[in-house]
């Protein structure tokens, strides 16, 4: 158990990790570029992470090779620690205080559409 979880912890650390890059990067983008409060950098890193969580599950299925400490240390770690619902969550409720009811429906819909079709491209590139 301790194994797994050190296991985890490491790709979580790592996941983590790229997620504060994504999210500095896209602000900083976004300071320079666009004056909209649109929460760039969570919706990234949602649907960056929804397309390696398809490819993970694509290439376990297909092709059999990835074993637990393998789940553990890129799903259950990377993924987890790259993607974060609950700064999304935050970012819905600062947009829905802001009143930018346009900017939280484009990023709810978008999320959670492309979230679906890439996880879904990330098994058929598999396949």
């Amino acid at each position: 158990m301790i194994k797994s979880m050190l296991i985890a912890g490491l790709g979580g650390f790592i996941g983590t990790c790229g997620r504060y890059m994504v999210g500095k990067v896209s602000s900083h983008w976004l300071e320079n570029t666009w004056a909209h409060p649109f929460p760039l950098g969570t919706f990234l890193v949602n649907i960056i992470g929804c397309f390696i969580i398809g490819i993970l599950f694509g290439m376990a299925e297909k092709y059999h090779f990835i074993n637990h400490n393998m789940s553990l240390l890129l799903i259950t770690g990377f993924c987890g620690g790259f993607t974060t619902f609950s700064s999304m969550s935050d970012d819905m409720y600062i947009l829905v205080q802001g009143r930018h009811t346009f900017m939280l429906v484009l990023y709810l819909g978008l999320t959670l559409s492309l979230g679906f079709l890439l996880v879904w491209a990330g098994r058929a590139v598999i396949k």
